[in-house]
């Protein structure tokens, strides 16, 4: 979706940039009810009161089994001895959203509630499954297909959680039989809200009758704006035909942004894909703060800045080509590649632009090795289901020729990464990238930033469970025109910030949150406690190290709630505390504020198109 969806941002990006089975060790009990107040609710509905039914239908008192976090690399041992066996047959279980376990098969729904929901929900298609796996009857066993299979289904956005097994007891010496278990999420959700200032009404279809086709609609009435009302729609196909391309069909109507567009991609989506590429086409007309006036840029970020057109259309394609590394262990694959990409862009502005933005053709080259594995986790983004985390290495040289309206000019780019994860220490990964392009002898509108992430092992007291983050990144702008094109507001500096005062050329920023997972379950959703702290340096001076400024600081805690079973976001609601506040003459203020969107999240260490570093 990123491909052809990022473009919001273009006044701020270099131009032309698209705009913008295992081991497992016995599980341990989660249960709920040891607790005094726990205790005391179980009492409450075991009376045939109206309320103790209404507790018996909401709180769920049954143990829940939780996976210890293990080291498990993408191909477990136990699988190595399966490798170039015949795939005699494959059986599927599917697994409804409610009441089932893929962990415990003998669970069953409990209450009318979730019978409710399965009755409700269209499990799915089983012809879907065997599109996302990587193998079929009568084909030979590849090494890794067992564990990839397991994550690319365990990926898509409609199951909550899969497993790949073979099944010893019938398997032979030259064949094997699969076993395929997949627990389904409730792919429908329904939103809105209403104020005095607007209301929204929102659906969404992640599984739509089965078939994995994902539909998304949003609309807003009565907008205090020139256009009163607000729409966004798309249509996302995953997987056509088990060629593992994806299409996506977006259009949206605001009264700053309006666009137009259709892809398809293809991405690395395995360690063994030789193929990627992707084609795209899109229209945009957006609003965007004024940092030019006559062609000079102003000297300090106004309040209120006067918004100008910019509209514009892209067209993007490009191709690439793994080359798989000799391996010298016959039990499975070397997981590291060779890759090259090539890529052509074509960005056309019809009204508006500036001194960092032009037409132009753009035609980029890639070379670059990956090298990737995953291990499985639990409690990082989701409250138990079973996680991917990338570890290895990556390194992308990306160089090309910009064939503007304005001037011509080479570009050269660089980007390393490394992901490095164990049990006993928790997970970092590290990354730097710089762009550049040369116009008459001399480098401009460069860009470099690094980005570092750091999370702990899952700590216990007794059914709590508890994890910290420290998230760092830099962007320092280098000889670029647009000396306000940075700001710090929400997930690129301070959580619950905004200000339109608060803009610069090069930031630093560094992020820590730790989470608190309770015990408690409430109508499937589960409760953690959050507390964060945020740093932000800014500065709009060229060639100043943002750390010579104040820092803007903000500080908090709150509630997330989020039941795995449904397709609704992550509900999350924080109060914050900013002790300086620029457009209140450097004044605290607090401030409630509730949030759907994840704070972080993985690099995935996987090759992509040949990109231009952004600036945003």
């Amino acid at each position: 979706m990123a491909m052809w969806c990022g473009c919001v941002c273009a006044y701020a990006q270099v131009v032309p940039t698209l705009p913008p089975t295992p081991v497992v060790t016995p599980p341990l009990e989660d249960t709920t009810d040891n607790r005094q107040f726990l205790q005391s609710l179980k009492r409450m509905s075991q009376k045939k009161t109206l309320l103790g039914r209404a507790v018996k239908a909401l709180v769920v008192f049954k143990p829940r089994k939780i996976e210890e976090p293990l080291e498990n690399s993408l191909l477990p041992p136990a699988h190595a001895q399966h490798n170039y066996k015949v795939v005699r047959s494959i059986y599927f279980k599917r697994l409804d959203a409610f009441g089932y376990s893929i962990n415990d098969t003998l669970a069953l729904p409990k209450n009318y509630l979730e019978r409710l929901g399965n009755a409700l929900h269209m499990r799915t298609k089983q012809n879907l499954l065997r599109n996302q796996i990587l193998f079929k009857e009568g084909d030979l066993l590849e090494p890794l297909d067992l564990s990839e299979s397991e994550r690319l289904l365990r990926q898509t956005d409609y199951l909550l959680d899969a497993r790949v097994l073979v099944n010893d007891s019938t398997s032979t010496n030259d064949s094997v039989d699969v076993v395929i278990i997949t627990k389904d999420v409730f792919s429908i959700s329904v939103s809105g809200s209403a104020s005095t200032s607007s209301t929204r009404i929102g659906l969404r279809d992640i599984n739509f009758m089965g078939v994995g086709h994902q539909i998304r609609a949003n609309q807003r009435f009565g907008v205090n704006e020139p256009q009163t009302w607000q729409f966004l729609g798309s249509y996302f196909i995953q997987n056509i035909s088990s060629s593992f391309i994806s299409a996506e069909l977006v259009y949206q109507n605001t009264h700053y942004y309006k666009q137009q567009s259709l892809g398809f991609k293809r991405d690395f989506y395995t360690t063994n894909t030789k193929y990627a590429g992707g084609a795209s086409a899109g229209w945009y007309q957006t609003l965007v703060p004024d940092y030019y006036e006559q062609g000079e840029q102003v000297e300090e970020p106004r309040h209120f800045l006067e918004h100008i057109p910019l509209d514009y259309n892209i067209q993007d394609f490009w191709i690439g080509r793994a080359f798989r590394l000799k391996s010298y262990d016959l039990a499975q694959n070397n997981p590291g590649q060779f890759i090259t990409a090539a890529r052509f862009m074509n960005i056309k502005y019809t009204q508006g632009g500036g001194p960092a933005l032009q037409s132009a053709r753009l035609y980029l080259a890639a070379f670059g090795y990956s090298f990737r594995r995953y291990y499985k986790d639990q409690y990082l983004f989701g409250f138990g289901r079973t996680e991917d985390i990338p570890a290895g290495n990556l390194l992308a040289l990306t160089a090309g020729f910009e064939d503007g309206a304005q001037k011509n000019r080479p570009y050269l780019g660089i980007k390393g990464a490394f992901g490095k994860y164990n049990p006993g220490f928790g997970y970092l990964y590290g990354g730097i990238e710089y762009g550049s392009y040369r116009h008459r002898n001399s480098w401009e509108q460069g860009v470099f930033t690094s980005e570092a992430l750091y999370f702990t092992p899952l700590y216990r007291l007794r059914n709590w469970r508890w994890r910290h983050f420290l998230w760092h990144r830099t962007s320092l702008g280098m000889r670029r025109p647009d000396l306000f094109a940075l700001d710090i507001d929400q997930d690129d500096g301070l959580r619950g910030f905004s200000s339109s005062e608060v803009r610069g050329y090069r930031r630093f920023v560094l992020n820590y949150e730790t989470n608190f997972f309770t015990p408690l379950t409430l109508l499937g959703f589960r409760l953690a406690l959050i507390g964060f702290a945020d740093m932000a340096w800014l500065t709009s001076v060229e060639n100043r190290s943002p750390l010579k400024e104040k820092p803007y600081t903000g500080f908090g805690f709150g509630l997330r709630f989020r039941n795995e079973f449904l397709t609704l976001n992550t509900i999350q609601i924080l109060l914050g505390y900013y002790p300086r506040m620029p457009f209140l003459n450097g004044q605290q203020e607090f401030k409630l504020f509730q949030t759907t969107r994840q704070y972080y999240d993985f690099n995935d260490l996987r090759f992509t198109q040949p990109l231009i570093t952004e600036f945003r």
